[in-house]
């Protein structure tokens, strides 16, 4: 259930909250409120460790906390609708999930449209995958994770992965994914009135830039149109007032219906990307049933090759 620190981020962001003005909004408004939804995660940790990436051409940054283990790495897709963000501005979430997993984390800068357009993101997301298990990292030790955008980014890039012959990550968190660039899903018209972050014509907008006319049907730019078979476990986590939640709903049944292991939870009340403020309860529990769920998918002990963030850039091995 919600509390008053729910309660009142949610009056104070509708206040504020900017909306698209039909779909001809510039690309620096759609930005501007993109930007408006990473503004909300905070502070980083004062423990937490960042380092710049360099993984081929593909850039990034490692990000650890005070409780990373060596044997655990998420392997991470920021959101922004494919437009707007960057690892910098993911940091405070991203060291949430790290905290909670005891992992380490690899933040992937992928390019954005409109200036790179699809499938320019997908192809630098497996591109930095492709160097890290060509280096030696262990697959059975990272966890792709992401949110938003970068949620359903991930699935994309795991269908890439397995169609490519790649060797499989360990398991795939995703909080709030935007897996459906075609706005299908019933909750985009039903949770209009009490998403508090997201709208039809942001996400239309967004989509449109990014795909520069692909097919947003398309399996890599909307993996619910495609076949989950052979992927890892999955944990989805999204809120039920946001209005991509049917796209969380949409991914648990490929899953179940390819026979992968999925755990679907929405959190009542709650709205798009709740663990932003990861002192409040509904927060905690997400966070901390995903820590979980990376901690089971990972090794206990370390392994022979590191991939603890920030230990060693794979460029350099």
């Amino acid at each position: 259930m919600p509390n008053w620190q729910d309660i009142l981020s949610t009056r104070r962001s509708r206040l504020s909250k900017l909306r698209v003005k039909g779909t001809t909004g510039s690309l620096e408004d759609l930005r501007r409120q993109h930007d408006f939804v990473s503004a909300q995660f905070g502070t980083v940790p004062d423990d937490t460790v960042i380092e710049p990436a360099k993984l081929g051409p593909i850039k990034g940054e490692w990000l650890r906390v005070a409780e990373t283990q060596p044997q655990r790495l998420l392997f991470y897709l920021h959101g922004g609708g494919y437009i707007s963000a960057s690892p910098e501005t993911h940091r405070p979430l991203v060291a949430s999930l790290c905290k909670a997993s005891g992992a380490g984390a690899l933040v992937v800068k992928y390019r954005l449209g409109p200036e790179f357009p699809f499938p320019a993101a997908l192809r630098d997301a497996v591109d930095a995958y492709r160097f890290l298990i060509g280096k030696g990292f262990s697959a059975d030790s990272i966890i792709f994770a992401g949110d938003g955008s970068g949620g359903g980014l991930a699935f994309a890039c795991l269908i890439a992965v397995r169609n490519a012959g790649l060797p499989m990550p360990a398991g795939c968190v995703a909080m709030s994914p935007w897996a459906d660039l075609t706005l299908s899903g019933w909750s985009v018209l039903n949770n209009a009135q009490t998403d508090k972050f997201m709208n039809w014509e942001l996400l239309f907008a967004s989509a449109r830039h990014y795909l520069n006319k692909a097919n947003p049907a398309d399996v890599y730019a909307s993996p619910v149109f495609g076949s989950f078979h052979d992927l890892p476990p999955i944990m989805v986590h999204a809120g039920s007032q946001e209005i991509l939640r049917d796209d969380a709903s949409k991914i648990g049944e490929l899953a179940a219906e390819a026979n992968v292991p999925i755990s679907v939870e929405i959190y009542d009340g709650m709205h798009h990307l709740f663990q932003v403020n990861p002192n409040a309860p509904d927060a905690k529990v997400s966070l901390g049933r995903m820590g979980q769920f990376i901690r089971s998918r990972t090794p206990k002990s370390k392994k022979t090759a590191s991939v603890a963030a920030g230990t060693s850039d794979p460029g350099e091995h």
